[in-house]
């Protein structure tokens, strides 16, 4: 099995430094020197840490494979994942973002929108989907607003507030 660990984000610096999204309970056992990891959309399969290291809140990761700020822009957005002999137990109320990337929102029995991300928080999670118009819309990530998640039939059921929605949309989405 494997298990999702971090998003890529924008480089840093001229040496191949990434800032990564953590989706880890410990990072720091996780981002060590010479870790490997599967990359999932990205240009290689494979990656190994060279080095890891937090600058302010956001840790930075370089990597044995990827010398330059040219070469760290190749991984934008690809994820880091790693191999688990760990059964994942089966606790109703833990999801990870790979299971739930591509799920139709579903809204009193009608597609509102497709999850795209989900945003991991101190607090609660924040799930973001398309919606029909394309605009990013947020929803807090808790089960009164997600009372179902179906991942045999790709949807996810919502019950937000009225109102919730227009004023977690992102204008300007489409961009």
């Amino acid at each position: 099995m494997r298990m999702q660990v971090a998003r890529i984000g924008k480089p840093h610096g001229i040496r191949g430094e990434v800032t990564v999204q953590v989706l880890t309970d410990a990072p720091e056992e996780r981002f060590v020197k010479g870790a490997q990891f599967h990359v999932v959309n990205g240009p290689v399969d494979r990656l190994t840490i060279r080095s890891a290291r937090w600058n302010k809140a956001i840790l930075l990761l370089g990597f044995e494979e990827i010398a330059d700020r040219n070469a760290a822009e190749t991984l934008r957005q690809a994820r880091l994942e790693f191999d688990t002999e760990e059964e994942q137990e089966d606790d109703q109320d833990q999801w990870y973002e790979h299971e739930l990337v591509d799920l139709k929102v579903m809204l009193e029995g009608e597609q509102v929108g497709v999850i795209t991300e989900m945003r991991t928080g101190t607090a609660q999670d924040l799930l973001v989907f398309k919606g029909n118009d394309g605009e990013e819309v947020f929803l807090p990530f808790v089960e009164e607003f997600v009372p179902e998640i179906d991942l045999e039939a790709g949807t996810m059921t919502i019950t937000p507030p009225a109102g919730l929605l227009e004023v977690n949309r992102e204008e300007g989405g489409k961009n």
